[in-house]
């Protein structure tokens, strides 16, 4: 990306660094950029005649800011307009030859900027792949021009400055190690001030290429004499010889080159027999740059026919995108919303355009991708944060080239900042998901509102699709903003799963639990374990216990950074924080009064996993959480042995609800439904009914009707009666009633402000001064200042103002009443340390 370097600003040396030029030509020519840092405005840099006839707008220039930075910058624009304020510094280098941010790119930033009420640079460092946004670094080179004498350096200066005798230069870190110290710019400081040393910045390319050896017979055996001479010859060797036989083998086979790996492997010989042939001059080795990602399958497999209820929700779905650009599919859980998909996929891809498919859980894009590559082949091109820097910036490279490697992008929230050239459809799959909503850092978007967006901008359409459509969507689709299509039938006309309530408060009464498992849960899962069928276990807590209590004086170890108390983790033996990730080895007696009767209370998967392996110790048991899939391959591994039926018995949190496809799962338990629905939150109800009817949706996807099992506390609960009856239309009209009376989305708007400070006073303050100037615009509608359930996290006190807005109010000028009230606030000199976070539309 970074080989097309200008050579009137920069030159390359030999450690592949970009060394800045002095620039001569200082012509009234000036670029706006935007720096990847949460400032409001864009800065203007000089720039020669000849760097404003090359630079277009979306290339990235290295830029100084502040004394010493050097930030990797984009320019928004070209012009001959000064700066009235101050002196426009000249940029460094120009990094691309071509632009890597293209205009719609640059118009959808801009509203996420507006709409998410954030700056442009935080956008932009969310946009693009770190990779792109090189890091500068300080070296520190002896200064030849002046001689120093040993006698006028103190000790740490002397050694730095003998270190630079025997090295050209050095980093700060290696100054840190030499010093064995970490402050060490006092030395710098010095050293420059007795001009012994020179202060460089060097800019280094994140992203590296991946680079294939290949090897090939060397062009002076061409000729079958001397090919024979060279066998004859070998004959001594009979390893290189096995190695240029198994050549002429390949060559024969395919007339694709020979990787060294691939001919080491089918000759059955080490690298080092074939560097030797190298070395000889026999074999000739040579290198190709490649994509990490690339598709090894065979020939595509063709698409699977629809049944009549499919097709005809196909037809509705084009019925309604002549009427409209967005269209809601309400298609109940294995209805084969995908296969419907894929043909809509099918015919975008007719018309040369690029297809965008989301999706909210990147455990989800492991099973989809083998999908869809089935399919389309090399088509597809995966985008999400599991994947390594290198690999993200290819698919990005491969959309900005609108390579064929990449019609269909499928990835999560993340994927709508992808250059996309040509986009046609856009898939929102699981629309209700709350993973589709960034809540830290900024910008806090929605994928699914952004993507909305995103499509209009394109001109393309959006099919948002869920088994349990959010509120919004389906308001919205009641309202005909959207269109709307429903899917009543499950596939193969399975029968939705039979949904059993069990009381476990009767249970205990009448001493029928065994640990966390009623009698009823532990007689379906034995059926269910005998008929060869597999089970889902869902607990919505991960760990082995969320509180562990001293049973002397009931004291609860809690995380000293924020206002929660330990979850125990017994694999690890550890306490740990799920808010900041702080962790402790498990106490052996209680920290107030040293008893050692320490006790669990809950339970998480762990604890789920332990029990179900003591009650089925001959089946083999699974868990799927946060903790056990932490690794770029760690959904995979545990969805494709469940897959297999290498598992009898999978335990997980949420993960396990997203729209999982897994064919021999007969038995579906949910172990607690009642921490879901009691949560401080207004959505409490209406996500406990998404995710339990999600997870009910992994029971019976084949042939015989599935059985899901939901121990509660309290089965008379609305919610539990609607999900037992999959009656969403009551729940939505039930909830929606609430949202009318309390004024909550999607009724009226919410923009929430939180205040962080370590000082718990001045959150106080700053917070109360807050909600007064807003409630001086806004009146009744501003709620708090309140302290959220969990009030301080990393050692920062939270406090939450909500600002509502009703639909006749103007949300532009609702948002610019609040930066014009944030703006008084940071002038308060008692404030400015205090932290504003903006939340639009927080769900």
């Amino acid at each position: 990306m970074l080989e097309g370097i200008l050579p009137f600003s920069i030159e390359h040396n030999t450690g592949n660094a970009l060394l800045i030029k002095t620039k001569i030509n200082n012509n009234l020519h000036y670029i706006d950029v935007i720096l990847p840092i949460p400032l409001q405005k864009l800065f203007t840099y000089s720039i020669t005649e000849a760097e404003a006839i090359f630079l277009k707008v979306g290339m990235r220039v290295a830029v100084p800011f502040g004394k010493s930075k050097i930030y990797t910058a984009l320019v928004q624009r070209v012009h001959n307009e000064k700066p009235l304020v101050y002196g426009a510094k000249d940029i460094h280098q120009i990094l691309d030859e071509l632009p890597i941010v293209n205009e719609s790119q640059l118009r959808f930033w801009q509203w996420i900027s507006n709409y998410y009420m954030c700056t442009l640079g935080e956008v932009m460092r969310a946009a693009l792949p770190s990779a792109f946004l090189l890091e500068s670094e300080t070296i520190i080179s002896k200064n030849n021009d002046k001689i120093i004498a040993d006698t006028d350096l103190k000790d740490d200066e002397f050694l730095v400055y003998e270190a630079l005798h025997h090295q050209s230069s050095l980093k700060i870190h290696d100054l840190m190690n030499i010093l064995d110290r970490k402050n060490v710019l006092p030395v710098i400081k010095r050293l420059l001030e007795k001009e012994a040393i020179h202060l460089d910045e060097e800019i280094y390319e994140k992203y590296k290429p991946k680079w294939v050896r290949y090897v090939k017979l060397n062009a002076n055996f061409s000729s079958e004499a001397k090919l024979q001479k060279l066998i004859e010859d070998l004959s001594r060797a009979p390893k290189q010889k096995q190695v240029i036989l198994t050549l002429f083998s390949l060559s024969a086979k395919t007339k694709k080159p020979i990787k060294v790996s691939e001919l080491s492997h089918e000759s059955q010989s080490s690298s080092t027999i074939i560097k030797a042939l190298i070395d000889k001059g026999i074999l000739e080795e040579y290198h190709i740059q490649t994509d990490r990602i690339t598709y090894s399958g065979e020939e595509n497999e063709a698409l699977k026919r629809l049944n009549l209820h499919q097709t005809n929700a196909l037809n509705d779905i084009s019925q309604s995108f002549e009427k409209q650009n967005i269209t809601l599919l309400h298609g109940v859980t294995s209805s084969g919303k995908t296969e419907i998909y894929v043909k809509l996929i099918e015919d975008v891809l007719a018309q040369g355009k690029q297809v965008l498919y989301l999706l909210p859980e990147i455990a989800l894009t492991t099973q989809l991708v083998t999908r869809l590559q089935n399919y389309f082949g090399e088509q597809v091109a995966v985008f999400h944060s599991k994947y390594s820097i290198h690999e993200r910036v290819e698919v990005y490279h491969n959309l900005l080239n609108n390579s064929e490697k990449a019609r269909i992008v499928l990835g999560a929230r993340s994927s709508i900042f992808l250059p996309f050239q040509n986009l046609g459809f856009i898939i929102v799959d699981e629309e209700h998901e709350q993973s589709y909503k960034q809540f830290d850092p900024a910008p806090r978007y929605h994928a699914r509102d952004s993507a909305i967006v995103l499509g209009s901008i394109h001109k393309a359409k959006t099919l948002l699709g869920s088994a349990t459509p959010s509120l919004e969507s389906y308001f919205n689709a009641k309202q005909n903003k959207y269109g709307f299509v429903e899917l009543n039938t499950r596939y193969n006309d399975v029968l939705m799963p039979e949904i059993e309530l069990v009381d476990i408060k009767d249970k205990h009464k009448r001493k029928r639990m065994t640990g966390h498992f009623s009698d009823r849960l532990i007689e379906e899962m034995k059926e269910t374990l005998e008929a060869n069928q597999q089970i889902i276990l869902f607990q919505n807590r991960r760990g082995f216990s969320p509180i562990v209590e001293c049973n002397t004086c009931g004291h609860a170890p809690q995380c000293p950074n924020c206002d929660v108390s330990l979850t125990y983790h017994q694999y690890r033996n550890e306490l740990r924080c799920h808010y900041c990730g702080y962790h402790s080895a498990m106490l052996q007696n209680c920290m107030a009064c040293g008893s050692s009767e320490l006790d669990s209370k809950g339970f998480g998967t762990e604890q789920i996993e332990v029990e179900v392996k003591a009650l089925f110790p001959e089946y083999k048991v699974a868990r799927m959480d946060l903790d056990t899939t932490r690794g770029k391959y760690g959904y995979e591994k545990i969805i494709t042995s469940f897959e297999q039926q290498e598992v009898d018995i999978l335990v997980g949190t949420q993960m396990l609800t997203k729209g999982l496809d897994f064919r021999h799962v007969r038995l579906v338990g949910i172990m607690n439904a009642d921490n879901m629905l009691n949560f401080p939150d207004f959505r409490a109800h209406e996500r406990s009914f998404q995710l339990m009817l999600q997870v009910s949706g992994r029971a019976g996807r084949t042939d015989a009707r599935g059985k899901v099992l939901i121990q509660t506390y309290n089965p008379y609960h609305k919610i539990l009666q609607q999900v037992s009856t999959h009656d969403y239309v009551s729940m939505f009209s039930e909830q929606m009633d609430d949202r009318y009376n309390y004024k909550y989305p999607p009724i009226y708007r919410l923009i929430k402000i939180t205040l962080k400070h370590k000082d718990y006073n001045r959150v106080n303050l700053a917070s109360d001064w807050f909600a007064k100037s807003l409630r001086l615009v806004f009146a009744d509608y501003v709620l708090g200042p309140e302290f959220p359930p969990v009030s301080r996290i990393r050692n920062q006190f939270h406090k939450n103002i909500l600002v509502k807005i009703p639909q006749k109010q103007s949300l532009s000028k609702t948002k610019a009443a609040i930066l014009k009230i944030q703006n008084s606030f940071d002038n308060v000199k008692d404030f400015r340390s205090v932290r504003v976070v903006l939340n639009v539309d927080n769900y």
